[in-house]
């Protein structure tokens, strides 16, 4: 199962009750269960829950009480998983994965042409060891870590932080940098490791469990770009490149 589907599942078994598949997303969202980068996440798990009950019909794990509106199937038929099953549901994830390559691969390039334009040698790494981008100035080393997201239904950018390449990678002259992508120009909130580590303690960034990683929420509001809650504003962030040095 997908982790569109399993959000859903996970989001209906707590709700108790049948629940549009907007509502669906945004719970497991702002809970950190659904990780994505995608624009369009609640489309995803509409086409994810909807093709889901189409293919398994009674041996689906929803079913669909009004239009847009699911539940758990307490109905659910042991069914024989076909080869067509299989084929759709591999054709459904592949379309999602390709989406947030390109959104995540765009964003690389997008930090490595703001560094170099700031005179750093900056170069996006051939192979994913935790570091995206590194960076040399003034004899200085850099690793960038580089994540990017178009803004969604509810105007929330959603990231997930691998706590493994977290945990190897911050100490030093790290940065994570995310890619906030808006209609009519992007956006930069560049924050250094030790900073992120000093959210995660208040609480503005939180685990989402053991071996997964973090869930990370960030909004703009009133001209104004939060982590997490209004509690958290982080403005003086917000394209500051000059905390790179």
């Amino acid at each position: 199962m997908n982790k569109f589907k399993q959000s859903a599942v996970e989001i209906l078994s707590k709700a108790k009750k049948p629940l549009h598949y907007s509502e669906i997303t945004r719970l497991a969202l702002e809970s950190g269960i659904l990780e994505t980068e995608g624009a369009t996440p609640e489309s995803s798990m509409n086409a994810q829950i909807s093709m889901d009950i189409k293919t398994k019909g009674l041996g689906s794990e929803f079913v669909r009480t009004a239009t847009g509106i699911y539940s758990i199937n307490a109905n659910k038929k042991a069914i024989k998983t076909t080869q067509r099953v299989l084929e759709v549901e591999k054709e459904e994830e592949e379309k999602i994965v390709t989406e947030s390559s390109f959104t995540g691969k765009a964003g690389e390039h997008l930090v490595c042409s703001e560094l170099l334009f700031r005179n750093f040698n900056a170069s996006i790494m051939s192979v994913d060891v935790g570091i995206d981008i590194s960076a040399i100035k003034d004899n200085k080393f850099f690793g960038i870590q580089v994540k990017t997201a178009n803004t969604n239904k509810f105007n929330t950018y959603n990231f997930h932080i691998r706590r493994v390449s977290f945990e190897r990678h911050n100490h030093g002259n790290i940065f994570y940098v995310f890619v906030l992508r808006v209609s009519d120009k992007t956006r930069f909130l560049i924050l250094p490791t030790i900073e992120l580590e000093r959210k995660i303690k208040e609480g503005a960034i939180f685990a989402v469990n053991k071996r997964s990683g973090f869930a990370v929420n960030i909004k703009f509001r009133n001209d104004k770009v939060y982590l997490g809650n209004i509690n958290h504003e982080m403005d003086y962030f917000l394209d500051h490149w000059e905390l790179i040095k």
